[in-house]
């Protein structure tokens, strides 16, 4: 029984010996990857001249001198001698990284890193410097292809399969932080699908290996060598690595590489309609089990989404067999896919499901950005009187040719103009604002009070919220105002 005992203690001692020196091995070396790869990266250095708008700008203030002192005729000759003179302009430099992915010179890097330059070159791994031109960018995913003109073959790497990476994977950044050139690091994937509200196509990888200014357009790769993501952004207070990273994913970079060196431009799929998030209150109020999808807030005259039939008020389910779960995931998927082809839309409408065929269209860059259709400043003066909407918690009146010339509202738009939101009412918690305009009620078009409270009524009724389609500034969007307690809401 000793002996039995004797010896279960010692096999219990080795196994608590063994078990941390295995888990405490050290990771394989990454020498050998690094030094393959190394000569694929390439630092990307920009110049761009900034001039001054007139001489003033270059010239110092008139130095204050007591009165009477000799400094002060020296100094106003001299600045009268220099007025008018030709203003100077000064070079702005600026450091990045980029990747190689063709040995003829094709170089990725990020669209924001050769931005407004001038002039760019390409320093290669050894030393080389090598003028760059700009082959094609693309603004919504920060993405820039260049071409050089070595005199041998470069190295070149390959794309990888970013949707195979997990969690918790090994990954290789390599960059030029802060101008120092060639730096390897090493981390893991800490996150996948990231939205970090840079544009409408976010779906960035994170990760922990540190990244910092001047990494912007270096590869991430996997331990194959393969790049799976090009190294954008970073969340820190401080500017430098706290160990939260973000790359574009290869899934979505290599497509649009492959049009800017086709085309010069990226190619998009076009739907034509404006969408917004389903929320919960939202759901509950077109009868959906549950808040998924994308719910079509405007669609656009003459585009693909209006010829097939889309209307305000449908949420989206599927796009070409695709779950569409959530509504970020509608525009990657739209744009990815390619112009022409003829894809099947899955709706909700009505309560009940529905497909409809369309062709897809092309997306156009579009300019007119600016904000417009603000209400004047004195939009409240002689404004007639508004009926109050108390479940609701707002005032309203008829779009008059007055009230659309106060605030620059458009002949076509029809609805209920929003004058006053009582404070911490309904409406005024889901953000409301007075020049609002309520186009539909529980998608039916309201033009009067009358028809407000109708529609109010009747949500309050079936206890759903009341779901309102809302112009602001030539924008539609649906709103779902959950409604009180009428005894806990009594002033």
């Amino acid at each position: 029984m000793l002996r039995r005992s004797v010896l279960s203690f010692l096999c219990l001692v080795f196994f608590l010996s063994a078990s941390p020196a295995h888990a405490a091995a050290p990771h394989a070396s990454y020498a050998d990857l690094a030094e393959k790869l190394l000569p694929a990266v390439v630092n990307i250095s920009t110049t761009s001249k900034r001039g001054f708008d007139n001489a003033e700008e270059t010239m110092p203030d008139m130095p204050q001198f007591p009165p009477g002192s000799p400094f002060e005729d020296f100094f106003r000759d001299f600045m009268e001698r220099h007025q008018g003179m030709t203003p100077q302009q000064r070079k702005v430099t600026s450091l990045g990284s980029g990747f190689i992915i063709d040995p003829d010179g094709l170089i990725v890097t990020n669209n924001h890193v050769i931005q407004d330059a001038d002039e760019i070159t390409v320093i290669l791994h050894d030393d080389t410097n090598l003028k760059a031109e700009v082959v094609g960018r693309d603004k919504k995913t920060d993405l820039a292809l260049l071409k050089v003109k070595p005199k041998k073959k470069l190295q070149a790497v390959q794309w990888g399969d970013s949707d195979k990476m997990r969690v918790g994977d090994p990954v290789l950044a390599i960059g030029n932080p802060f101008g120092l050139g060639g730096t390897v690091t090493a981390g893991i994937i800490s996150a996948r699908a990231r939205d970090i509200n840079s544009g409408p196509y976010d779906d960035y990888l994170q990760t922990d290996a540190s990244i910092n200014r001047g990494n912007s357009g270096g590869p991430m790769f996997n331990l194959d060598g393969e790049v799976i993501g090009i190294n954008t952004a970073i969340f820190s207070p401080t500017g430098g690595s706290v160990g939260i990273g973000f790359a574009i994913p290869a899934a979505l970079a290599k497509g649009i590489v492959t049009q800017l060196k086709d085309h010069g431009y990226t190619k998009r799929g076009w739907l034509g309609v404006k969408i917004q998030t389903v929320t919960d209150d939202i759901a509950s109020s077109l009868g959906l089990d549950k808040a998924r999808g994308a719910l079509v807030s405007e669609v656009t005259p003459g585009g693909p989404a209006e010829k097939a039939g889309l209307k305000s008020g449908d949420v989206i389910t599927g796009f070409d067999g695709k779950d569409v779960d959530e509504m970020r995931r509608l525009p990657r998927m739209v744009a990815e896919t390619p112009v022409d082809k003829k894809v099947d839309i899955d709706l909700w409408r009505d309560g009940k499901k529905r497909t409809l065929g369309l062709k897809l269209g092309e997306l156009k860059p579009s300019d007119d950005e600016d904000d417009e259709d603000k209400p004047t400043s004195d939009a409240k003066e002689n404004t007639p009187k508004a009926d109050k909407i108390d479940d609701l918690g707002v005032s309203v009146i008829p779009l008059s040719s007055d009230m659309r010339k106060r605030y620059s509202i458009k002949t076509e738009t029809k609805g209920m103009l929003v004058t006053d939101v009582k404070l911490n009412g309904p409406a005024d918690d889901r953000g409301l604002q007075s020049g609002d305009i309520i186009a539909e009620i529980n998608q039916k078009a309201v033009t009067s009070s009358d028809e407000v409270k109708k529609q109010v009524a009747a949500a309050k009724k079936d206890k759903k919220p009341v779901l309102m389609l809302v112009e602001r500034k030539g924008d539609m969007r649906f709103v779902a105002v959950p409604l009180r307690d009428d005894k806990k809401d009594k002033d």
